[in-house]
């Protein structure tokens, strides 16, 4: 939504303003003035308007709201009053400094208002408008976003926007808003920051069982990004969970460092992204930059915090709903605990069991948990029993269950068989999967069955329902203040209850903390082979890239540069026939994409035939190279984003990285456990283990060259672009680098 659409009523002389601050006064620091802006106790609104219907008039509106009671100073030269309060013509003549500035102005004078508001002293401002300006010919100034973001950072400002809704303290009682919204808005555990204005607003009124601590829409984040606000967030107590829409990752130290210190306070983060973050010419040079595409680096972030990404905003709102007003499940009970009455011993398979009303809907609920990944808990004997004795006869004791027969004792029949599900130590959660409609004939009997589960069982409950548009709004809010989430659709509310498993089951960091360590006697023979590998056109290769790999613990086959063929004829004879001949010509950056690999050379004959071929077609620069046993590809890079630094990609190798695009993305450092959970999610990871009388691959060596490739992106991270290992031939006595080619930053 964009602010300040239509006719624009307010008139502001171009004069230069004098500053009233003396050249000897400190700047505020910009550190504490997110929290200036959020919990402002004076705040001007510039453009503030009497006409009905008018932004500035609903800026006004709105702000008037605020339960903080801040001091008010409406500014427009075109009223003497506002709302009974004094209007001032101009910034320059208010009687304080105001903590917050709100600019409901015209795109042409944002730049001298904003300015007037860092000059009298402001330590925050909010821009509603797109902040657009269509530059003149010859003007050579940078554009006028550039320019805004520049006033407030001198002046150690917090900026909200340009182009967003502004933000509702709901903790504090602060509303900086340009745009109607419910009074009061519900207050919960929820911090919510989005780029997305209609998101912004959508979630305010979605009538969800959340509420919100604090509510952020921060638009363009021109000075003030997401982390401060995420910061400021995990101050407030009540902040119990994150809820996240964006598309661009902006100031990613600081993003990190917030995600890390909400891991550590068990803080869910629920994601949602759009946008893209790679660098782009990583993205065309190498395979590595290709495979990571438009999202790799939001997964890599999710990857190593822990964050909850989700598809879309149905499941946006069933995920934060859950980890909001739901119980938090804790991971299934393992051998030796003995709760529900099933015997001892580590249960076969952990997760969810749902209880159904219609045996087709149970159908089509298994298949789309199957099909998302979502577990269900295989229960033990002794439940069966249980459930067997509740059940009409002909219906089956499993789980996911279908208990409707005859419909008869509803309540004592749900409920009976969500408490017996709820005690198998295999049940870390359990959900009553009806559409909870309006009922006609006024039967309560699903919402008291709940009820009298949830005051049975410490584990998580909810309902899942299939269809959002079905649910009985006033039933579910009533099962919302009793803490019972409510579902809205199928998909969205198995993801949903896959993020609220996932989070149970998480030791600490994901897959195992690694070790940051810099090995600099290393890292200094590393960085000299990296620039003895210079090539012209930009690109690195050769042997000395194959040699780098083996300083980090990476196999690679043995190459040789032979500079004719009498050099090429040695070091076949040095390496051993079967001999490989590769071009290594710096512009060609993918060799087999023009026959430049020639494989099966058994002697001195075919290797002279080869090469006079080779260097006849593409140039003399060869690689005589070691024959490597074939075996499952995979390929490995280093591809950096411009805000994260150095992410490290695992994913099919040889002819199937762009057939299969099957790949995963982390943030260095990868620990050894963390690379094995990053092969495990592959999908050719069942060629590894072996399929039809294969011989399963070294799982060790590939994770140990993953570690590996790790430490190189650590220690060499700041002098690549990216890098690719492609393929790496994993074999059951090992995994072998056989090609690799690396893209140096500019500069």
């Amino acid at each position: 939504m964009t602010a300040l659409s239509g006719k624009q009523e307010n008139t502001y002389t171009s004069r230069n303003e004098q500053a009233l601050r003396s050249p000897g006064d400190v700047i505020p620091a910009a550190e504490g003035s997110a929290r200036a802006m959020l919990e402002a106790r004076s705040v001007a609104l510039v453009g503030a308007s009497a006409r009905p219907g008018s932004f500035g008039g609903r800026m006004l509106a709105e702000v008037s709201k605020s339960g903080a009671r801040p001091r008010l100073y409406p500014v427009n030269p075109r009223y003497a009053e506002l709302g009974g309060r004094r209007c001032y013509p101009s910034l320059a003549e208010l009687p304080e400094a105001p903590e917050l500035a709100l600019l409901a102005v015209p795109d042409a004078v944002l730049e001298e208002q904003l300015a007037l508001a860092a000059s009298v002293g402001s330590r925050s401002a909010v821009i509603f408008g797109n902040a657009h300006e269509d530059k003149q010919p010859g003007d050579t100034r940078p554009d006028l976003r550039a320019r805004l973001a520049s006033v407030a950072r001198n002046a150690g400002m917090a900026l909200c926007g340009a182009g967003c809704m502004g933000f509702v303290n709901v903790s504090y009682g602060l509303r900086a808003l340009g745009y109607t919204e419910a009074d009061p808005l519900p207050a919960g555990p929820v911090a919510l920051v989005t780029h997305s204005g209609s998101m912004f607003s959508a979630l305010l009124r979605a009538r969800r069982g959340f509420g919100f601590t604090v509510a952020v829409s921060s638009g363009q984040e021109l000075v003030t990004a997401a982390p401060a606000y995420l910061e400021y967030a995990l101050t407030l107590p009540g902040t119990k969970v994150l809820a996240l829409v964006l598309e661009a990752i902006r100031d990613g130290a600081s993003l990190r460092r917030v995600l890390a210190t909400a891991a550590d306070r068990d803080v869910p983060v629920v994601l949602l992204t759009a946008g893209s973050s790679v660098s782009g010419r990583a993205m065309v040079a190498a395979h590595s930059g290709a495979l990571a595409g438009s999202d790799g680096s939001w997964e890599a972030l999710a990857r190593a915090y822990g964050v909850h990404r989700v598809a879309d905003l149905a499941e946006f709102a069933d995920t934060t709903e859950l980890f909001a007003i739901g119980r938090r499940a804790r991971a299934a009970v393992r051998a030796g605990h003995n709760p529900g009455g099933c015997s001892g011993g580590v249960p076969p398979r952990v997760g969810l069991a749902t209880v159904h009303d219609s045996g087709l809907e149970r159908a089509h609920v298994a298949d789309v948990a199957e099909s998302i990944g979502v577990p269900f808990a295989e229960i033990c004997p002794q439940t069966k029993e249980r459930l067997a004795g509740l059940l009409d006869p002909g219906l089956l004791a499993t789980n996911p269950l279908d208990v409707w027969g005859t419909g008869s004792d509803t309540r004592e029949l749900f409920g009976g068989s969500l408490l017996a599900l709820a005690a198998d130590p295999a049940v870390e959660a359990v959900a009553l999967a009806v559409d909870l409609v309006h009922e006609l004939d006024g039967d309560p009997s699903y919402p008291l069955a709940l009820l009298d589960v949830a005051e049975r069982t410490a584990k998580p409950l909810a309902v899942l329902s299939n269809l959002g548009s079905v649910v009985d709004s006033e039933l579910a809010g009533r099962l919302r203040t009793r803490g019972i989430p409510v579902l809205e659709g199928t998909r969205s509310g198995l993801a949903a209850m896959k993020h609220l498993l996932d989070h149970a089951r998480r030791p600490g960091p994901p897959g195992g903390a690694a070790v940051l360590t810099i090995d600099h006697d290393r890292q200094a023979r590393g960085a000299a082979l990296l620039a003895g590998t210079g090539l012209a056109g930009g690109g690195l290769g050769g042997s000395k890239l194959l040699r780098l790999l083996g300083e980090y613990g990476i196999a690679a086959a043995s190459a040789l540069a032979p500079a004719d063929l009498d050099g090429a004829l040695a070091a076949a004879e040095q390496i051993g026939y079967p001999v490989v001949l590769k071009t290594d010509e710096p512009q060609i950056a993918h060799k087999s994409d023009v026959g430049g690999v020639l494989l099966g050379i058994n002697d001195a004959a075919a290797l002279t035939e080869a090469y006079r071929d080779l260097t006849g077609r593409l140039g003399r620069r060869v690689l005589v190279c070691q024959t490597v046993p074939a075996g499952p590809e995979l390929a490995l890079g280093i591809v950096t984003d411009p805000e994260l630094g150095p992410l490290i990609v695992v994913g099919a190798g040889g002819v199937l990285v762009e057939l299969l695009a099957d790949r995963v993305v982390a943030m260095p450092p990868v620990s050894a456990a963390s690379a094995a959970e990053l092969v495990t999610a592959l999908k050719v990871s069942k060629l590894l283990a072996g399929m039809r009388g294969m011989e399963p691959s070294d799982l060790g060596a590939v994770t140990r060259a993953i570690v590996g490739l790790s430490d190189l992106a650590l220690e060499l991270g700041d002098r690549l672009e990216a890098l690719d290992v492609n393929p790496l031939i994993c074999g059951p006595r090992g995994a072998v680098a056989v090609d690799a080619l690396a893209i140096p930053r500019a500069g």
